[in-house]
């Protein structure tokens, strides 16, 4: 398991698991925070950073911001807990707003650098460490995001830039046209959602064929020192205690070698799931997405539990429901 993951390359002392902020706030509506929503950011937060979590995860859009500004409330408790903490959000995504206002993604630079400000009150705090585009904008312009970025960086307002659910393709043009390099790129990956590994491992074969995860992208991160985030790690809990009734079969046989092997190392079924993603080489950070204080614990335990190459293969084998080739 990579002990040095590209963000440290960076500078940025990052903790190998991130806590995702998502859950945090309440509904997604306009609906005011309540003293129970506060009391649910403060158990989650006092619980990652009991297990060594320093890294949090947030985004403009979650729970309408109330993610953020129930967060921003638990950093003005703690005097002096901003600093010792590595604080990400994303921006680029727009909810409907009415009659000629559909749902979209946007990348145009005044939407980034109000989007900034915004994310900026919400969590009451002067920086953020990374600012994530949250998914790829059609009509993207490099030429703003690489103008939206040097204001930030110059104004102090984001220290670094990355991307969230990109190929190497679009990383490659913003790339071209930015002058601080981009720094993240967070994906769906998990134990039940393969489509990282299948892409390289189906090259030259038919069962590639319907593959969705972009060609080379996993191999241009870690030529290019781009930390890759797992989002969903966990795979919606289906291996660590979900129902699982009418899952098909290779997500039950998958679920009964998690169990079993956290019953022989004595561990959780959480961290078996985290580990299978630790493994990789690429050093992939899980964005676990719970606020859940006890199973934030058992998410802990990943970062002590090595899997063998035998073990991580016979884990990824069974989710695929059939042999390798």
């Amino acid at each position: 398991m990579a002990t040095t993951i590209p963000l440290h390359r960076r500078g940025l002392q990052a903790s190998r698991l991130v806590l995702g902020c998502m859950p945090l706030g309440g509904g997604w509506n306009s609906e005011p925070i309540t003293a129970a929503h506060e009391k649910q950011a403060r158990e989650a937060v006092e619980a990652a950073l009991e297990v060594g979590i320093n890294m949090y995860d947030h985004a403009d859009i979650y729970t309408m911001g109330k993610a953020e500004q129930t967060f921003g409330t638990v950093l003005k408790e703690k005097p002096g807990l901003r600093d010792k903490l590595i604080l990400q959000s994303k921006c680029g995504i727009r909810f409907e707003r009415g009659p000629g206002k559909p749902h979209q993604f946007d990348f145009s630079k005044s939407h980034i650098l109000a989007s900034v400000d915004g994310i900026l009150e919400r969590l009451g705090v002067e920086y953020i460490d990374i600012l994530l585009l949250h998914r790829p904008d059609a009509l993207v312009e490099p030429e703003e995001v690489a103008e939206a970025f040097e204001r930030l960086t110059e104004a102090g307002k984001v220290r670094h830039f990355g991307v969230s659910n990109m190929g190497a393709g679009q990383i490659k043009l913003l790339q071209a046209y930015c002058k601080s390099p981009i720094v993240a790129n967070q994906l769906e990956m998990n134990l039940l959602y393969t489509d990282f590994i299948d892409q390289g491992i189906h090259i030259n074969q038919t069962a590639g064929k319907d593959g969705i995860f972009p060609e080379g992208t996993l191999e241009f991160c870690r030529l290019e020192n781009i930390q890759l985030q797992a989002w969903s790690p966990l795979a919606k809990g289906l291996l660590s205690g979900a129902s699982l009734e009418g899952q098909p079969s290779n997500v039950q046989e998958t679920a009964a070698l998690v169990a079993a092997l956290a019953e022989r190392k004595n561990t959780t079924r959480e961290a078996i799931v985290l580990a299978w993603l630790m493994r990789h080489p690429a050093g992939i950070q899980p964005v676990i997405g719970t606020s859940d204080p006890q199973r934030i614990r058992n998410c802990g335990a990943a970062g002590q539990i090595e899997l063998s190459r035998d073990e991580w293969y016979e884990l990824y084998t069974a989710s695929r429901g059939t042999k390798l080739p």
